[in-house]
């Protein structure tokens, strides 16, 4: 024994042998008792730590895929009402559209057939070039500017005012006139 408080209390015929055992035997118990309690609350600490990490991650991949929903959604609407305004504002060609007028749309040289009205008309910029459904259509200058507010790739504007030389062109000063028939 190696509590002199026991011995003397066994010396003095206070306690029996048998009851300084089972209180050793029962102390020993709770010692071991409480490390098991420390084992399962730092197991249930690290569980509950766990679930928490898991349940953020979850919350901010949900939060990326409904910001990309409502990006998809938005840009969805905004063709829509490209579509529309295209639609309403086209200028009609008719029989007479028989000219073959390129042009340079994203990187690919594109046609179109107008009549030489027209021709003057995109030439000065009074008229644009947008792109619906695969087609091109020609609109005016204000719905053209409008579509060209909302997604840049779907529309074409030619205003001469507007155009850029590279300054390492060497022909940069012959320039070819506009109305040039080939």
């Amino acid at each position: 024994m190696n509590n002199p408080f026991q011995e003397q209390l066994l010396k003095a015929g206070l306690v029996t042998k048998q009851q300084v055992q089972k209180a050793n035997q029962s102390k020993h118990k709770n010692k071991k008792k409480q490390k098991q309690r420390s084992k399962k609350e730092k197991a249930v600490d690290e569980t509950a730590l766990n679930a928490r990490k898991v349940a953020k991650e979850k919350a901010d991949l949900d939060r990326e895929l409904n910001r990309k929903k409502e990006e998809d959604a938005r840009n969805k609407a905004i063709s829509i009402e490209i579509n529309q305004l295209i639609e309403n504002n086209l200028v009609k060609r008719g029989e007479d559209c028989e000219l073959v007028y390129n042009f340079e749309h994203m990187g690919k040289v594109k046609r179109i057939y107008i009549n030489d009205k027209l021709k003057v008309q995109v030439m000065d910029g009074r008229l644009g070039i947008a792109r619906i459904e695969g087609r091109y259509e020609l609109v005016p200058e204000a719905v053209a500017k409008k579509i060209q507010q909302r997604n840049e790739k779907r529309i074409i504007l030619f205003d001469s005012k507007d155009q850029v030389v590279d300054e390492n062109d060497p022909y940069a000063d012959y320039q070819i006139p506009d109305d040039l028939k080939w």
